[in-house]
């Protein structure tokens, strides 16, 4: 038993190394034009709007902290009515490999070609908290 915690705790700190920074936060919204206007005067800055499909029904709007390193994205789709976190990380592969071994680990999507370079995957870890990994 005692080897078997090792070895998760060893897997846990080599992913934990290859994470770099929170990129954004994305959180459900019903009204995103109201929450627009609140996050605005709050601070924050629209910096990109788009659609997340075809049919162009469910939004994604990018809010630039005034810092300009991290986004609070706010989205309209109901099918994602929970919080992601973005995080950077160098490989998002090489995670993927490290954690595919870990069923506590679920994968909401696995690794896929990013339109703008890199990579994507989206993890639910073993607390339930969703991450979405990008990287090469």
């Amino acid at each position: 038993m005692e080897d078997t915690i090792q070895l998760e705790e060893l897997m846990f700190w080599k992913v934990m190394k290859l994470w770099k920074q929170m990129q954004c936060l994305a959180v459900f919204t019903e009204d995103i034009n109201k929450s627009i206007t609140f996050y605005e005067a709050m601070g924050l800055t629209k910096a990109w709007d788009t659609f997340q499909d075809e049919a162009k029904q469910w939004r994604l709007v990018g809010m630039k902290f005034p810092n300009g390193e991290t986004e609070l994205v706010l989205k309209n789709n109901p099918n994602f009515a929970f919080a992601e976190t973005e995080i950077v990380v160098e490989d998002v592969q090489e995670i993927y490999s490290s954690l595919s071994v870990d069923p506590k680990v679920k994968w909401i999507r696995k690794p896929f070609a990013n339109p703008l370079g890199g990579h994507v995957a989206v993890m639910q870890a073993p607390d339930g908290n969703v991450f979405v990994l990008v990287g090469k």
